[in-house]
């Protein structure tokens, strides 16, 4: 894989506790040893799309200026992502607690901190129309998100990951590339309640011209305007800890596009759906994202999507 990718997003200090199961509301319940790792939709997707995903990467994000802003400076910077596009504020680094059950589930609440001020200035733009994909996530403001896909040059891709789920506005949907969600973020989208992943799709490529919706276990779904929707396997793998399989995912199917474009859009997924398996397999977010060459190598045994 090859090409330029500029990652738009949140990074977030991550504050983990291995719980025997999720708490029900008012209850209070003992957890495991507190573990403090990098995280936020948008490094961790940054941190997939360079180390997994083999791209030259740039993330642009905000920072507080604490302890955790170095933390997550750290983990950028050995995956080789360039983050001098990247604002220090006057706000506290983004911080999110999570609680991960016996099976890998997690349970995520997010103060949003410096995210709140993540923005596109001239620096960020220069570097933006630079790129060959454009990923954003949903963990920052919605005018910065738009602003970031405005600036792309013409050629160039992208790709949104529409998470946490939310209404998008019209001046978003029509910047669109690749849409990727999970099916209960295509279903909030597409309006349509319960429904097949191929009828959730199809309602979507209304509004955008492809669209990718992940499937967990049962692997991805990946569609194009005027083409067959197709299913891409899933890798069976021991789920140890799902925090940041989502972002593993998008991180290094926006590192695939910006080698091959948007004709290469399964090839990229199958290739994103081995990532995410083997980012399961370990503990915490940008922690768990593996080297490219094992997902390569994953990839292959998965067979072509079908």
């Amino acid at each position: 894989m090859s090409g330029t990718v500029v990652v738009v997003g949140s990074a977030n200090v991550d504050l983990v506790v291995d719980v025997p199961r999720h708490p029900a509301g008012g209850e209070t319940i003992l957890g495991g040893d507190l573990r403090r790792t990098p995280g936020g939709k948008g490094a961790n997707q940054a941190v997939a799309a360079a180390r997994a995903g083999g791209a030259d990467t740039t993330f642009v994000g905000a920072l507080g200026r604490d302890e955790s802003a170095e933390l997550l400076l750290a983990s950028l910077g050995g995956a080789g992502v360039r983050t001098d596009t990247l604002d220090r504020v006057d706000a506290p680094t983004g911080t999110a607690l999570i609680t991960v059950s016996p099976d890998g589930e997690n349970a995520i609440v997010v103060a949003p901190g410096a995210n709140s001020h993540v923005r596109v200035g001239a620096a960020q733009a220069r570097r933006i129309a630079a790129a060959d994909v454009v990923l954003a996530q949903l963990e920052i403001p919605l005018d910065t998100v738009i602003a970031a896909a405005r600036e792309r040059r013409d050629g160039a891709l992208f790709v949104l990951n529409a998470a946490p789920s939310r209404d998008l506005p019209g001046a978003l949907w029509e910047q669109v590339d690749v849409l990727v969600v999970n099916e209960h973020e295509a279903a909030d989208l597409a309006g349509v309640g319960a429904a097949s992943p191929e009828a959730l799709a199809a309602a979507l490529l209304e509004r955008v011209p492809a669209v990718v919706i992940t499937l967990g276990a049962q692997g991805s779904l990946v569609a194009r305007r005027g083409d067959e929707a197709i299913r891409v396997p899933a890798a069976e793998v021991a789920a140890v800890d799902t925090t940041g399989a989502g972002d593993t995912y998008c991180g290094v199917l926006a590192a695939a596009l910006a080698g091959s474009g948007l004709a290469g859009l399964a090839r990229a997924a199958r290739l994103a759906g081995a990532a995410g398996a083997l980012a399961v397999t370990r503990p915490g977010a940008q922690d768990a994202v593996p080297d490219a060459a094992d997902v390569v190598a994953l990839a292959e045994t998965l067979g072509k999507a079908s």
